[in-house]
């Protein structure tokens, strides 16, 4: 039976079931690994039967005890995943201090939106007060605060929901659906100097310097590569690294520097001889 379940205590009245020469445990067989797929249809039509009630309490009690357990689904049962994402509740940056099932996001999304944004943290204060946000806010965009430890795990093994793809916003390939590459490519000309200038002056503190995407008001952001660990990851991972900080530094990469060319700081910094 799925370790992810094993809240779910009951009784299942069966014929008999074949026993091992000890008496003590079930012998695998068809009927066994029937009952168990049964059994794991009917415990997620009742949590989904609770989550869809009138009195909304009932399931946030549910989630408060066990959400943690249905997150842990995602990673242990890919052959569920249709039926744990629509059970999973999270913060985001319109919901305020209520918790949002990934159904009600997506019928939130703009028509452009083509992607479920996230944000990974350490905590819901830090999540509010992200500048990886400005962007997304100014555009209206909603963001999921992914606050706990296994959240982004969760998430990552999950991939999609309902053909829109989980999208890290503090990573460096960031596109929010409105990109003009023609302009983009022009901008990037006329501050290709300062950007190799700001490389220079942080050597290998940085892996580049690039135009902002995420940024509207703050001058600049250190973001991750699109092959490297979240700040939130490289945290997690540094809790297990049992002092292996070699291989951690391997895998985590070094960040990217994101300038806001709408910002006074960097103006001044252009128009000066670099």
């Amino acid at each position: 039976f799925s370790r992810y379940l094993s809240f779910v205590k009951g009784v299942v009245d069966s014929d008999d079931l074949p026993l091992n020469v000890f008496r003590e445990i079930l012998q695998e067989s068809r009927i066994v690994r029937i009952l168990r797929k049964r059994l794991v249809r009917k415990i997620f039509d009742m949590i989904q039967e609770i989550s869809k009630s009138k009195n909304n309490e009932d399931y946030k009690k549910l989630w408060e005890n066990f959400g943690r357990f249905l997150k842990l689904g995602c990673i242990e049962d890919s052959g569920n995943h249709k039926r744990i994402a629509p059970l999973l509740r999270f913060y985001t940056s319109k919901s305020k201090e209520e918790l949002t099932s990934l159904d009600t996001y997506v019928e939130n999304m703009s028509e452009n939106q083509k992607a479920i944004y996230y944000l990974a943290t350490d905590s819901l204060k830090s999540a509010k007060t992200a500048l990886f946000l400005e962007k997304l806010v100014q555009k209206d965009i909603e963001v999921l605060y992914l606050i706990k430890p296994i959240d982004e795990v969760a998430i990552q093994n999950l991939q999609t929901y309902k053909e829109k793809k989980f999208v890290d916003i503090i990573k460096e390939d960031l596109e929010l659906g409105d990109e003009d590459e023609v302009k983009e490519r022009e901008t990037k000309q006329e501050y290709n100097i300062l950007c190799d200038w700001v490389k220079q002056q942080l050597g290998d503190k940085v892996a580049k310097v690039q135009i902002l995407k995420h940024l509207s008001s703050s001058p600049c952001v250190l973001v991750s590569g699109k092959f490297g660990w979240s700040a939130n990851m490289e945290r997690l991972m540094k809790a297990q690294a049992l002092g292996d900080t070699a291989s951690l530094e391997f895998m985590r990469g070094r960040r990217i520097l994101e300038i806001n060319l709408d910002h006074p700081i960097i103006k001044d910094l252009n128009v000066r001889p670099c």
